[in-house]
């Protein structure tokens, strides 16, 4: 195999782990914290789920000798981002009983419950496999959520990829029982020695591992951003292939210019009864040959970049027997979805509302769950979560449509259409208080941030201007901040790194522009610079080929270039 260094201390975890066991039952057990071990907090991640504090209240406990306020954040596999009427309203159930009153849309087509005690962790986990779903490889160096375009039932096509997004990750699975043993009180194993991982082995893989299909025109999932990726290829409305897209991926260490964000490359295509078996060996060459002595450097993207796409398609071609065909010609024309009302060729209406955030709450404004909660009881449809934070009511019968439109108006739920193309574009990871790796604030920000960007996009003609904006408290890019034509990481309390120039279609990195920004400054930097997109921008071109055409910011394409010479 590949790598003969000394594996860090994670390997060591995982392999000596009993497959994923732990002392995780025992940990759970103790009554005297409200966390877990340090180890087991490690393995619980492959379980669906985070342990984590509310960092707004560290200093006063501190004060008070008390230990941290722990809580868990829970995480659900929804390949595609499917739910049901019946599971909606089970979620919510578990979310006002045990969540916060909250559920939170990520940027991978799912929920995340925040805030869970530990006491009240097993229920939780339990009452979301009641509702068919359950939490395993949402979280950990597995392969993750497998995100897939926002709606199957805009025609046959869609419905078809999104079986196969079903297929993708259910054959990617963990076959580890522990996850049944601990929370599921599933028949423990005398010998759990003697349970077996076929694909991953005892120590997984070096880190996560994430998987999209794209259907063109639409890059609603940032196929470029995954560590594998399909686009669909389709001929006279029939799917004829996927042209596989390798080595994506959003994280790095600022300061830092061996991590960098990496676009995914385009090597060839598959026909469609080949995916899984495509997927299973891109998988397994990432577990022999991934990096498991430094976790920095342990992504996908850094083993194509150390062998090169030579290397891996020669390994790729070997290990399948085959070689890929040629990739076909595809066009992406937006990575963003389409809000309000659409309706299909059967009749049916599906409604997408934007999110904010992706956060789910009641507040004085607008009541969120309650309104969602109503319109589950009454949907013949179902509800589809989108990659960018996003909600589709889909499937909406025209005798059923008035009723649901009263619920809405009824509890404040805001109608995306007068929105700003900003705001319609716009997504944030959680960040603080619950996220241990936030340098900055992010989704508690981004109301504020896009709020005082709208009056300048007004007053330069540009209110309507589709334009990306991402914010992330740290660079591990949760929200995809690397792909936006306007992208701001957290660097430190207030702080920001401001990045320009991505392709609206998910298509090119953005580059570094300003560093270290408080929010005053942010606004300064970016005020002329729409000032000048309206002035002298091409016909129907987008703001971030414009910066990158007037050279504000270099095209950026090769993720080794991302961090030279900044920081």
């Amino acid at each position: 195999m590949a790598d003969s260094r000394t594996p860090c201390a994670e390997e060591v975890l995982k392999e000596r782990s009993r497959y994923l066991r732990g002392t995780i039952l025992e940990s759970l057990a103790d009554p005297a914290t409200g966390a877990v071990s340090p180890d087991d907090a490690k393995l619980l991640k492959f379980h669906g789920t985070y342990q984590q504090d509310d960092r707004d209240l560290r200093t006063e406990r501190q004060r008070q000798k008390l230990e941290p306020a722990y809580g868990f954040m829970v995480r659900v596999r929804m390949p595609g981002g499917v739910c049901t009427p019946e599971q909606w309203l089970r979620l919510d159930e578990l979310a006002r009983r045990y969540g916060g009153g909250s559920l939170r849309i990520t940027t991978r087509q799912t929920f995340q419950f925040h805030g869970v005690a530990k006491r009240h962790l097993k229920t939780v986990i339990a009452g979301i496999n009641q509702a068919l779903l359950n939490t395993i490889a949402a979280c950990g160096d597995v392969n993750r959520n497998v995100v897939c375009h926002n709606n199957p039932y805009l025609s046959p096509l869609h419905g078809e990829l999104y079986e196969w997004s079903k297929r993708l990750s259910e054959h990617l699975l963990p076959r580890t029982r522990a996850y049944h043993e601990i929370w599921l009180d599933g028949e423990r194993l005398t010998d759990p020695s003697a349970d077996e991982e076929p694909l991953y082995g005892r120590r997984y893989l070096p880190r996560k591992f994430k998987v999209g299909i794209a259907l063109p025109p639409d890059n609603d999932i940032d196929v470029f951003a995954q560590d594998l990726g399909f686009i669909a290829i389709v001929a006279r409305g029939q799917l004829t292939g996927f042209n596989v897209v390798v080595g994506g991926g959003m994280g790095m260490t600022l300061g830092d210019p061996a991590t960098y964000p990496r676009l995914g490359d385009v090597i060839g295509l598959c026909a469609p009864g080949q995916i899984l078996q495509v997927a299973e060996t891109v998988l397994a060459i990432q577990r022999d040959y991934g990096d498991r002595s430094n976790r920095k450097h342990a992504r996908f993207k850094y083993t194509l970049d150390d062998r090169g796409l030579a290397w891996f398609k020669a390994e790729l071609a070997s290990r399948l027997g085959f070689e890929l065909e040629p990739p076909q010609p595809f066009r992406f024309e937006t990575s963003g979805d389409r809000l309000g009302w659409q309706r299909d060729g059967r009749g049916l209406w599906h409604l997408t509302l934007g999110i904010l955030s992706g956060r789910l709450r009641d507040t004085p404004e607008t009541e969120w769950l309650t309104g969602l909660r109503e319109i589950a009881r009454i949907h013949d449809g179902d509800f589809r979560l989108t990659a960018n934070q996003n909600l589709i009511i889909a499937r909406i019968s025209e005798a059923n449509k008035p009723a649901i439109a009263e619920l809405l108006a009824r509890h404040r739920i805001p109608d995306p259409e007068p929105w700003s193309g900003l705001r319609r574009h716009a997504l944030s990871c959680v960040a603080l208080p619950t996220c241990g790796l936030a340098m900055a604030e992010s989704e508690r920000w981004l109301p504020t941030l896009v709020a005082r960007l709208e009056p300048l996009l007004e007053a330069a003609g540009l209110a309507r201007e589709a334009i990306t904006l991402r914010v992330t408290g740290c660079p591990n890019g949760c929200a995809r901040p690397y792909l936006a034509e306007i992208g701001l990481v957290g660097k430190a309390p207030g702080k920001y790194n401001l990045y320009l120039g991505a392709g609206f279609a998910g298509d090119r990195l953005n580059a570094p522009y300003r560093e270290n920004l408080t929010e005053d400054e942010v606004v300064a930097a970016l005020a002329p610079l729409f000032e000048h997109y309206a002035r002298a921008r091409a016909d129907n071109e987008r703001f971030g080929d414009f910066l990158v055409r007037l050279g504000y910011v270099p095209a950026l394409l090769a993720g080794r270039e991302f961090q030279r010479g900044s920081q």
